[in-house]
């Protein structure tokens, strides 16, 4: 017995012994079985990309690897989650031999393909989260074997096929989010048997047929979303027993039926109740939504609705959202808007919307009252009459106001122009009368305003030049006089739609239309305008539809209509005096197919290609002397001897014509050499001004300017030359002389190449060139200056790294900083895109942009600036090889170092640079920086989770200690995406950096969450 006993203690004790090695080796294996799926997963998710997960590498345990999380015990996988990135590959099927996963997570990385089957082989998985990818095909019916799972994400996907029967199979599934794909089919009744089922999310996919009763059997639901879809019939009454439920969303659908009169007894925990767009719910409005404190939404717009509002919703004082448009709400009395006296309880209301029904009676005074979060008031299509309150200002956080098509009557209030944050207004089809005010100019948020189809008078105010944001105006059809205003519609170089048709206008078409290089539209007609069609308009080459007719223009049709405008579809210049033959560029059109010629004074033969060649498109009408054509036409037949004698006569028009002109310019140069022979040598007269200038000034100009060009006038020295601040005699603006260095190599090309960058360059967001000056000075030295607009805030280097100047030393705030980014973002746009031949600047950085008196940022210094497209015409060096280029050391892009041929790309790494030094207030250059460390890299290293470490401290003065949560709630979120931005335009290879109208696009996402 006791020899047994021993060998029993001997051989557990060697068994124990022998295990523990067996047990590491067997837990080895394992690992390396996750490793290399791991791997396998990183090749398929970023189909190979060599800078993708970078972390994914042997230097570091893959437990450590970025969105991998591994279990204590066996250190293996049990959470993959990694979302917001560009992968760009696929799930593949080694995401199956993760055995150990509870958690796969992988939201917005831009996967494609299907859903693996193998997914059915993680028996411990819990959360499936593939939201926001480009994933297709069926769901696969291999996820039955997840018994474990609780949650499946799979929205915003293309998903197609019909929602699953076998949902049912999972005991344990807690939410269900199928939104936005591609599901058709009807809502299988089997859900109804998920009871553990608390969300449910179908929306937006193509289902149709009636909800299953059965849902109604789900009594833990607390949210319930089914909008969007192609559902109808009569809204099941067994949904009324969820009494758990928090959101109800039936909205967008076909569904008919009434609401239960006690909704606050059948749901009483209701935060947001949508059953807005589905046209046939009817009955009044239920008024004991009234009891529901916890309502945060209510939409039950565009229904059969009808009667008046309640007056008791001011108990519900969580309310954010109120849409009951497009109903039959409203008796037209008097009373019908009594219910806004209840609403101003509503201290969180953002939205109100009660457009499209039949409300009768005066905007009340009260209105001042309506909370000030709130951002958007609709009330447009209605029968609202009287003025509008004064006390309207008061409405400082509205972004939309809307009360288009209603009696309105008066004049706009001043106080108008306290809504600062106003993005869109919207008075049109009402009766307002007097001026446009003139504080519509304070809404520099602005980006439609339609004030059309009212009795509005005066001219168009100048200080709306200020809404430099507007990309959509119509002013037409009310009794506006005078001229367009000179210098105002230059700085709307945004403005996608002109509409100013149908007042009484007068004067020429101000040549700085040319400027609207984003035009789409522009109407002018039903005016008395006059002059010709100004030759600028070739620039707007956006131009879809150019209504020009009912006027007095003369001349010729200009040709540059065909030639440059090539994506025209309405052209009309009916009812003028145009005096000329059809051109036949007009032919070249490819998408006009609205042509309007009528009653004018046109003549010859009338072309028959492109639009000609349908009589349908075109109305040629009362135009006595046209011939030719398309048969359909039935004009006369071009006679041969009226050609001749026609270009007879052109001929000899333009022999008298040449003649005149060379005498004249006989005469002149005759005169310009006994001058110049006249003349002492050393007292030349300085270059003309700019082409498009009329100002011309000498040495002497400059020099009493300047008083001398005395140090008290001295802005700033650099190594092409110094900038001095002055005064000319005759001219009502300070100016700023930039004097070259001609002892610098190379300075008198920088003064060419910065006259000829900016001679022809026009932008509100480029610094202005007034004239240049080649002479000489009063000791006969060579003299060379460039004449600009004065910025009286100085450079942003200055702003940002502590001028000397303590009355100028402003700490710019955030939002100040974004729009800075975005006006610098606007000029490049329009040196790479907008101008004739591309201008890449070379040397874009803080000293290079000045801000104006209202901090608006001018990019200026072109003196090593190259225009592409004429490097290339010209020369067989086109490669504009980038060894020439100087630039500034941190702010060159690393392919110029290494002679890499000059193009946007470059301007944009300086940029992404710029903005990283505005986001941190370090130069690129900094004592810090050093080895391998730049500004991009440390940026990169620290985003998103300490954003707040390495910001410029002044960005967080405002808030104290106690504060900062409201800085890491509120605007961390902007702080990344600014950061992420700089990073992606510095990035090394030019290939990966973000395009100009990219970052634009940004800045204003940045800038509208700012203002919410």
């Amino acid at each position: 017995m006791r020899s047994f006993m021993t060998f029993h203690l001997y051989f557990n004790f060697h068994m124990l012994v022998y295990c523990i090695p067996l047990a590491t080796v067997a837990l080895s294996l394992s690992s390396k079985t996750d490793k290399l799926a791991l791997l396998a997963l990183q090749e398929k998710l970023t189909n190979g990309a060599p800078d993708s997960l970078p972390s994914w590498n042997e230097s570091l345990h893959f437990c450590e690897w970025e969105g991998v999380t591994c279990g204590r015990r066996h250190m293996r996988v049990s959470v993959l989650h990694l979302e917001n990135q560009t992968f760009g590959g696929t799930l593949g099927p080694s995401v199956g031999n993760l055995t150990f996963l509870r958690i796969l997570q992988l939201k917005n990385v831009n996967l494609y393909g299907k859903i693996p089957s193998q997914i059915g082989r993680l028996k411990r998985l819990q959360v499936l989260n593939l939201n926001d990818n480009n994933f297709h095909g069926e769901i696969p019916m291999e996820l039955t074997n997840c018994t474990a799972i609780k949650v499946i994400f799979l929205s915003s996907n293309q998903l197609s096929g019909r929602i699953p029967t076998w949902f049912d199979s999972m005991m344990q599934l807690t939410q269900l989010n199928l939104g936005a794909n591609n599901l058709v089919g009807t809502i299988p009744s089997s859900l109804g048997n998920v009871s553990s089922l608390q969300n449910l999310s179908l929306a937006q996919n193509h289902l149709k047929g009636s909800i299953p009763y059965s849902l109604g059997m789900l009594s833990g639901l607390k949210l319930l979303i089914l909008g969007s879809n192609n559902l109808s019939g009569e809204i099941p009454h067994s949904l009324y027993n969820l009494s758990n439920i928090q959101v109800f969303d039936l909205g967008s659908n076909k569904l008919f039926g009434s609401l239960p009169k006690n909704l606050n007894v059948v749901f009483p925990n209701l935060i947001a109740f949508l059953v807005g767009y589905n046209q046939k719910i009817s009955g009044t409005f239920p008024s004991s939504l009234s009891n529901l404190t916890e309502l945060q939404m209510l939409d039950i717009s565009y229904n059969a609705f009808f009667g008046l509002i309640p007056l008791t919703l001011g108990q519900l004082n969580k309310l954010e959202w109120f849409n009951i448009g497009g109903n039959n709400f409203g008796i037209g009395g008097a009373h019908d808007l009594d219910f806004f006296s209840s609403l101003t309880n509503c201290t969180q209301l953002s939205m109100i919307y009660i457009f499209n029904n039949s409300f009768s009676g005066v905007l009340p005074n009260l209105i001042g009252n309506f909370s000030t979060h709130l951002r958007l008031l609709n009330m447009e299509n209605n029968k609202i009459y009287g003025v509008i309150p004064e006390r309207i200002g008061q409405l400082i956080g509205l972004t939309d106001l809307e009360i288009r098509n209603n009696f309105l009557e008066g004049i706009i209030p001043d106080s108008i122009g306290k809504l600062k944050n106003i993005v869109s207004l919207g008075f049109a089809d009402n009766k307002f009368s007097g001026n446009i005010p003139i504080v519509i100019g304070n809404l520099t948020m602005l980006s439609e305003l339609d004030l059309s189809r009212n009795k509005l008078e005066g001219s168009i105010p100048i200080s709306i030049r200020n809404c430099t944001q507007l990309q959509k105006l119509s002013l037409s059809s009310n009794k506006l006089s005078g001229y367009i205003p000179n210098q105002t519609f230059g700085y709307l170089d945004g403005l996608i739609y002109l509409y100013l048709y149908n007042n009484s206008l007068t004067g020429p078409i101000p040549s700085e239309f040319g400027n609207l290089k984003h035009l789409s539209q522009l109407y002018l007609s039903l005016n008395k305008l006059s002059g010709e069609i100004p030759n600028d308009l070739a620039s707007c080459i956006a131009l879809t539809q150019l209504g020009l007719g009912g006027n007095f223009f003369h001349g010729t049709i200009p040709s540059f209509l065909g030639s440059s405008l090539r994506s025209l579809e309405i052209l009309d210049l009916s009812r003028n005096n145009f005096s000329s033959t059809i051109p036949y560029e007009l032919e070249n059109l490819t998408y006009l197919h609205k042509l309007d010629l009528s009653f004018n004074n046109l003549y010859g033969e009338v072309p028959i290609e492109g639009v000609f060649s349908n009589v349908s498109a075109i109305s040629l009408a009362r135009n006595k002397n046209l011939c030719g054509g398309i048969p359909q036409l039935k004009l006369p037949t071009c006679s041969k001897v009226s050609t001749k004698k026609h270009k007879r006569s052109l001929k000899k028009k333009l022999i008298i014509i040449i003649s005149v002109i060379g005498g004249v310019l006989i005469s002149f140069i005759a005169f310009l050499i006994v001058y110049f022979l006249m003349r002492k040598p050393k007292m030349l007269l300085s270059s003309p001004s700019l082409q498009n200038g009329s100002l011309r000034v000498t040495y002497g100009d400059l020099h009493d300017a300047t008083n001398g060009f005395s140090s008290s006038n001295l802005v700033g020295t650099g190594s092409s030359g110094s900038v001095y601040k002055g005064h000319l005699l005759h001219f009502d603006r300070v100016i700023a002389i930039k004097v070259l260095n001609l002892e610098t190599h190379g300075a008198a090309k920088s003064f060419m190449a910065e006259c000829k960058a900016l001679g022809k360059m026009k932008h509100r967001n480029l610094v202005k060139i007034i004239t240049c000056c080649s002479s000489a000075d009063y000791k006969g030295e060579d003299f060379k200056a460039i004449v600009f607009e004065f910025m009286s805030n100085g450079s942003l280097e200055n702003l940002l790294h502590n001028s000397e100047d303590e009355s100028k030393n402003l700490s710019l705030n955030f939002t100040q900083r974004v729009d800075i980014a975005l006006d610098v973002a606007n000029a490049l746009d329009y040196l790479h895109h907008n101008v004739e031949q591309v201008v890449v600047h070379c040397d874009v950085k803080p000293s290079n942009v000045l801000l104006d008196d209202t901090l608006v940022a001018h990019l200026g210094d072109f003196g090593i600036a190259k225009l592409i497209h004429g490097a290339m015409e010209n020369s067989s060096k086109a490669q504009v090889n980038s060894s020439a280029i100087k630039g500034t050391i941190g702010y060159v892009p690393p392919e110029y170092g290494a002679g890499g041929q000059v193009s946007p790309h470059g301007d944009i790494y300086s940029y992404g640079i710029l903005l990283l030094e505005m986001l941190t207030a370090k130069r690129p250059t900094d004592s810090m920086f050093y080895d391998n460390l730049n500004l991009h890299k440390f940026c990169k290293m620290k985003i998103p989770e300490e954003i707040l470490k390495i910001v410029d401290s002044s960005l967080l003065m405002p808030f104290s200690e106690d504060q900062k949560f409201v800085v890491k709630n509120n605007i961390k979120e902007c702080l990344v995406m600014f950061a992420k931005i700089g990073i992606a335009c510095s990035e090394e290879f030019p290939t990966q950096r973000m395009i100009i109208k990219d970052v634009i696009m940004k800045l204003l996402e940045i800038k509208q969450k700012l203002t919410c």
